[in-house]
């Protein structure tokens, strides 16, 4: 990685925290409004990154009109800079405000904290939807023992804020053989470890169906799991009338009986974006459309791969049945078992 000037370093840093002073200047609900529309204003006047995500999403949804299409890429656009506001302003995101504008926070993370009791630990992924970051501050914000990894920032200082903003929550830095090591031993010890899953890697590793398309993803997240016995929860954040909803999916368990443990993180892989698949579908405006990795795109290619493929993996899966928020809070999660087609 190249090493910034010091000049620019400087530079970009004033910047970020002019705008930080300006956002934390107004009330929420304003800086939100604005966040929306120069959203609006960057999609429909100034077309920035429009024809690339149209041409994304004319290949997800090929039987949506082009006049939804925009309504989903601008609201997508506007759910990225409303999540650059929530940034900005997170050393506020104090625990009356999660109890405000996070559905059910509390309950969700007395869910969670009774996978965490098991004592192997919880895998919890969120893809890039909503403010995926307000899963992690709000679990951790009401006491959820939770850490999480991040790529180092080019510039120092920027990195040195990034970690500041996390609050509660323990980063570690990501790309090393210590911190694989730190993440399996705090699972071990009965953490929650936040791990985003809808990534695209460079190098070959699990091929899923996703998006009618096939996509290259890691399947570290379920290795982890898999090698501490722990239970992953797959979960969606998205934005509903000004608040945050914490959809939890569905809770799979490793097959401990198995003696091929890649083999294993590969069906939970494939599962996991199999159930992120369904819901992204349901709610596409609120998934990262605008990323400059396109999940679609093929191991060493340029343009995104479509075809037409089979959503059944073969395998075994466990999986617990989400209940609501509060049924969860009152009792035990329930379980049933969902046996995959054989291919």
């Amino acid at each position: 990685m190249a090493r910034k000037s010091k000049a620019a370093v400087n530079v970009e840093y004033f910047a970020l925290r002019f705008f930080c002073g300006v956002v934390n200047l107004v009330p929420y609900r304003i800086a939100m409004a604005l966040a929306a529309a120069l959203a609006w204003t960057a999609f429909h006047v100034l077309r920035l990154k429009r024809a690339r995500t149209m041409e994304r999403l004319r290949e997800v949804f090929p039987e949506k009109p082009e006049s939804e299409l925009r309504d989903i890429a601008w609201r997508s656009f506007a759910n990225i800079l409303e999540t650059g506001v929530e940034m900005m302003r997170a050393p506020r995101l104090t625990r009356e405000w999660m109890d405000r504008y996070v559905v059910d926070g509390r309950l969700y993370k007395d869910r969670l904290q009774k996978y965490v009791d098991e004592g192997r630990g919880v895998v919890i992924m969120v893809p890039h939807s909503g403010n995926w970051y307000m899963a992690a501050w709000a679990m951790a914000k009401y006491g959820l023992p939770l850490f999480a990894i991040a790529a180092k920032q080019r510039n120092p200082k920027i990195d040195a804020w990034m970690k500041r903003q996390y609050g509660d929550i323990e980063v570690l830095d990501r790309g090393s053989m210590k911190t694989l090591v730190e993440i399996r031993k705090r699972l071990e010890a009965g953490r929650a470890f936040a791990i985003l899953p809808d990534l695209r890697v460079p190098q070959p590793d699990v091929e899923v169906d996703f998006f009618g398309g096939r996509a290259n993803v890691s399947h570290a997240g379920a290795m982890f799991a898999v090698r501490s016995g722990s239970p992953i929860v797959v979960a969606v954040m998205r934005r509903e009338r000004g608040r945050h909803v914490f959809d939890h999916v569905a809770t799979l368990r490793p097959d401990m009986s198995g003696t091929d443990r890649k083999a294993e993180a590969a069906r939970l892989t494939r599962e996991v974006m199999r159930l992120l698949d369904e819901r992204i579908r349901r709610y596409p405006e609120h998934w990262f459309w605008y990323n400059k990795r396109w999940i679609l795109q093929p191991v060493g290619g340029r343009s995104s791969s479509r075809r037409k493929v089979s959503l059944a993996e073969s395998g075994r899966c466990v999986v617990e049945s989400p209940k609501t928020a509060r049924e969860a809070a009152d009792g035990s999660p329930g379980r049933n078992t969902q046996e995959g087609n054989k291919s």
